[in-house]
């Protein structure tokens, strides 16, 4: 075997065991995200000062789900929601409950090679997002995920802010 078709037949086996390593990466990843995470904090870093703030008060509770089917749900609702006094919330205690959520759901993609999870939104809870595909950076840690958001304006502030989440595997 001459030594140039011996060198091809190397590097073409590495590019298959790298792009393999790759692939089992994407599918791990993938797989890895599968399931319910309950939230554990989410707190926003505003752009310009640096500022730290927890997004929904000190003890917000949510849940995101990533389902084997592409589709994935997420629900989140702050910390200070009080129930409505009567069996109907006046419109200022309306105002209040849906100020205090955040929900929405879609498809979603995984792209390991960039680490990102793409939520591809059908309906939210605000309208805000619907239609559009919020992409978050994560990494899976044991149990935690942590999905950080792009620089962009916060719905409820407008202030441009970057989101991290933090989510622990429920069993």
């Amino acid at each position: 075997m001459k030594p140039s078709t011996f060198l091809s037949i190397i590097s073409l086996l590495s590019f298959g065991t790298a792009a393999s390593a790759q692939e089992g990466r994407a599918s791990s990843d993938s797989q890895r995200l599968l399931g319910t995470w309950k939230l554990i904090s989410y707190v926003g870093r505003e752009v310009a000062s640096g500022a730290e703030t927890n997004v929904m008060g000190p003890r917000p509770s949510g849940y995101i789900n990533y389902g084997p089917d592409g589709r994935m749900i997420v629900l989140i609702v702050g910390s200070d929601r009080k129930k409505p006094v009567g069996t109907v919330a006046t419109q200022a205690e309306a105002q209040h409950l849906i100020r205090s959520m955040l929900a929405y759901a879609g498809t979603y993609t995984v792209d390991s090679d960039a680490r990102t999870v793409s939520h591809h939104v059908e309906i939210s809870g605000d309208q805000s997002r619907t239609g559009t595909d919020q992409i978050r950076t994560y990494t899976l840690n044991g149990d935690r995920l942590t999905l950080i958001t792009q620089a962009s304006n916060d719905p409820a502030t407008g202030r441009k802010t970057v989101r991290t989440l933090v989510w622990e595997k429920m069993k």
